[in-house]
């Protein structure tokens, strides 16, 4: 098995699936990584790659990725590649490379300001005037 580690950003909301019967929930994701590159002639270039993720770990998707994962998070992945096949309803089979986490970091950015009488930090939005729900620039 492959094991991959990616650091990116959220492409979007992550969505928050329930499997029929079991209930059981997962996540499901977009991360977005760019790649900054010089050419031969020496001008700068940058590749992006979007990685379609999958978190089946009930616990970390109800108590972490749903809460706290948001459009823009900053995140670390690890995880083992696997092939999604699919027939699409005119009939052509698709296929997918998808990440199968298993183990996430959010880097959200907080401040270093006091904590709180309940030992929480207190977070402060972002200076530079940029919106999260805008869409990301790469």
């Amino acid at each position: 098995m492959q094991s991959l580690v990616i650091e990116g950003y959220l492409a979007a909301d992550p969505s928050i699936l329930s499997a029929q019967g079991s209930g059981r929930k997962r996540a499901s994701f977009r991360v977005l990584e760019t790649t900054r590159y010089r050419k031969a002639d020496g001008t700068p270039g940058e590749r992006t790659t979007g990685f379609n993720c999958v978190c089946f770990g009930e616990a970390t998707t109800e108590n972490y990725i749903a809460p706290f994962a948001r459009k823009g998070s900053r995140v670390v992945l690890q995880g083992h590649v696997e092939n999604d096949t699919w027939t699409g309803k005119d009939g052509v089979e698709h296929y997918d490379l998808r990440l199968i986490v298993s183990d996430i970091r959010l880097k959200n950015r907080r401040a270093a300001g006091p904590r709180t009488d309940s030992g929480d930090r207190q977070v402060q939005e972002p200076a530079g005037g940029y919106d999260l729900n805008d869409d990301i620039p790469f």
